[in-house]
């Protein structure tokens, strides 16, 4: 595999791609978008092109370098995560992966640490950090990896390069499980939309399960009327059981009110995340209601992030639901 074989993201490769053949790479980059969209692989595919035995700002996938950086055993290459049972990058790894920068390097190359997520650093950890990009050892490369930026301190960001990710077309994830996964028939198309651009979305999901909770969450979603708070507090309660299926709802709920967006405005159902469902979001979406749907889209990534940041999940969706209620009077 090389760099033109990772599926999207060529203005992304581009950038990456010129500084290494001019010897240019930042000493510090922020990778931030979408779960799952590529985000890691591109950058362990960085880690390679600075360590590959052939050289030529590229990797080979074969060589020594590339094949320990693969398996996780490059001595020059790092990846920092929380700690198994741990839902926090703490002070003391960030202080040790930090040590490791100022050794000389085994390779004779860059030093690279890639922290994945990076907004699981708390803040004490952040401002450990804080030290080693205002002054990187020589030859160091870090690239910190998030879904958004608002989990950093804004002098973190600010020292890094940042490269923002978009989601896949559609189309790239669909060519990826049918080349990678050996995926067939119209499942593919199916699990490509519903994923919303994430490669690791698509992997994740399953098609029966996922059909299933739809029709249940279209129904939740269908019932919430102006002023009927009663329905909205019974929607959060029934929710708010697990985090996984909090987060899948949410996900969804992105996805359904873009729908609604998109067909209230330009009647295109080719654009759809959920196509199968056209009927009903045919129904649902009216030229007349296009803020409400921008609100409830905008609402719903938030209550996705206070959910991740560990915020009370029953609270976080009342507040969500009795919003969307509220809108609607």
């Amino acid at each position: 595999m090389a760099l033109d074989e990772i599926i999207g993201h060529g203005r992304q490769l581009d950038i990456l791609r010129q500084a290494l053949a001019r010897g240019r790479l930042h000493h510090a980059y922020l990778f931030v978008g979408p779960e799952g969209v590529g985000k890691r692989t591109l950058a362990i595919a960085l880690a390679k092109a600075v360590h590959c035995a052939a050289g030529a700002a590229d990797f080979c996938g074969r060589c020594v370098n590339c094949t320990r950086i693969a398996d996780g055993n490059h001595p020059d290459v790092r990846i920092i995560e929380p700690l198994a049972g741990k839902k926090e990058i703490s002070i003391q790894q960030v202080r040790d992966f930090e040590r490791e920068l100022n050794y000389r390097s085994f390779s004779g190359k860059r030093k690279v640490m890639i922290v994945d997520p990076a907004a699981s650093m708390n803040l004490a950890s952040q401002n450990a950090l804080l030290k080693t990009l205002e002054e990187p050892p020589q030859d160091s490369l870090i690239i910190l990896i998030a879904a958004n930026a608002g989990g950093l301190l804004p002098t973190v960001r600010s020292r890094c390069l940042r490269i923002a990710f978009a989601p896949l077309a559609r189309r790239e994830v669909a060519q990826y499980l049918r080349e990678k996964h050996s995926m067939s028939g119209d499942g593919v198309e199916f699990l490509a939309a519903m994923s919303m651009g994430s490669i690791g979305a698509a992997l994740a999901l399953d098609q029966d399960e996922l059909v299933k909770k739809r029709r249940i969450w279209a129904g939740m979603v269908g019932a919430l009327k102006g002023g009927d708070y009663q329905t909205a507090l019974a929607a959060a309660e029934a929710l708010a059981g697990k985090r996984d299926e909090a987060l899948k709802f949410l996900a969804w709920a992105q996805s359904w009110y873009r729908d609604l967006l998109i067909y209230g405005v330009s009647g295109d159902g080719d654009a759809l995340v959920n196509l199968d469902m056209l009927e009903q979001i045919a129904a649902q979406s009216a030229p007349a209601e296009i803020e409400l749907c921008i609100d409830a889209l905008g609402a719903s990534s938030r209550a996705a992030a206070g959910i991740q940041r560990n915020l009370n999940r029953r609270m976080v969706l009342e507040k969500y639901l009795l919003g969307v209620v509220k809108g609607q009077s």
